[in-house]
């Protein structure tokens, strides 16, 4: 009996510190839960595989060549899956051929890329017909930007980076005036430091932070509410752009993201191109940029604007999910991958 309290007091030290490492373990945890896989860099030797999960290619030969002697260029192999040059109305065929050309690069362990030749749109049309069981074991880049953001928020919901960059048809455009975008697309792929140094705005919100990168069109964001696809932007920072929308659309879409918790436990914002917007009857009455600034200003987060990424001739990569370091202030602000 007098031993019991000794033997209880033992009992109490081990219960606090056992509990203390569970409670360290679970921060750890929850500090690196943000933190998605990286697959792994190409080297020369390796293979890409060219998908079209989106519009139809009509006419587009040239393009996809083009894209096939780029990546041969740099000591890549090419496989040019078996259904891009179909046609199905809109689509590069039906959604069956469609989702069977991306299923075979995804399964293959050759593949160590997965380039998609254009945006456009009929990616959502696939996302519930994919398997990510091999995926998963042998993860690979998945590149294009605009429709295939929602192909990037699948993956990133799966847990792994992937990349905005551009296309095959962005190689329509004379190499010289996209020299910028083929070569941070080359630099993503094989895993060479990638730095920007964006245009100062009187629109920017100063702040720095240190978080994962994620986003894309804005539009396909928008269209992704509700559903598992639906990328989580807690302690992330967003990144959007779009092309051909009215101003009135782009504050409704951030309205409906707002009102969905998309910015509650954002960390931040970059703010790419806003290519061709559109002129309503009743004029909006501010610039796009004053639009997404006040549409946020509850948030006590960095805003960045000029973002070279988009739908513009100057679309940088983008490694989505991978942390980055974001600086902003009126001046210039920079993001370090």
């Amino acid at each position: 009996m007098s031993n019991r309290p000794l033997i209880l007091s033992l009992l109490c030290v081990t219960f606090f510190f056992s509990g203390k490492n569970v409670f360290a373990q679970n921060e750890a945890l929850q500090k690196h839960e943000n933190i998605l896989i990286q697959p792994p860099y190409l080297n020369v030797g390796d293979t890409v595989a060219i998908v079209a999960p989106s519009g139809i290619l009509k006419n587009r030969t040239r393009e996809i060549k083009k894209a096939k002697d780029l990546i041969e260029s740099w000591g890549l192999e090419v496989v040019i899956e078996k259904n891009v040059f179909n046609k199905n109305n809109h689509f590069a065929g039906t959604d069956e051929e469609r989702s069977e050309d991306l299923q075979k690069a995804m399964d293959n362990k050759a593949i160590k890329a997965i380039w998609c030749a254009r945006g456009g749109y009929g990616t959502v049309r696939v996302l519930d017909k994919l398997d990510y069981t091999e995926f998963r074991k042998n993860p690979k880049w998945i590149i294009g930007y605009s429709d295939i953001t929602a192909l990037h928020n699948q993956v990133h919901n799966e847990g792994f980076e992937s990349i905005h960059a551009i296309m095959c048809t962005s190689l329509q455009d004379d190499p010289d005036e996209i020299k910028e975008s083929i070569q941070t697309f080359k630099d993503a792929i094989f895993g060479k430091p990638l730095k920007y140094n964006l245009k100062g705005s009187k629109y920017n919100k100063a702040g720095s932070v240190t978080a994962p990168i994620i986003g894309g069109n804005l539009s396909i964001l928008y269209s992704m509410l509700g559903s598992k696809t639906s990328v989580d932007t807690s302690g992330k920072i967003l990144f959007i752009e779009d092309i051909g929308e009215y101003k009135y659309h782009i504050d409704r879409m951030l309205q409906s993201l707002k009102r969905a918790g998309y910015f509650n436990n954002c960390k931040g914002v970059v703010v790419g191109d806003m290519t061709k917007l559109r002129k309503n009857t009743t004029l909006w009455g501010s610039s796009v940029e004053q639009l997404i600034i006040d549409a946020l200003k509850e948030y006590n987060f960095p805003i960045a604007f000029n973002m070279p990424a988009g739908h513009e001739k100057d679309n940088r990569a983008i490694i989505l999910g991978k942390i980055v370091n974001l600086t902003v202030n009126n001046e210039h602000s920079t993001i370090i991958f």
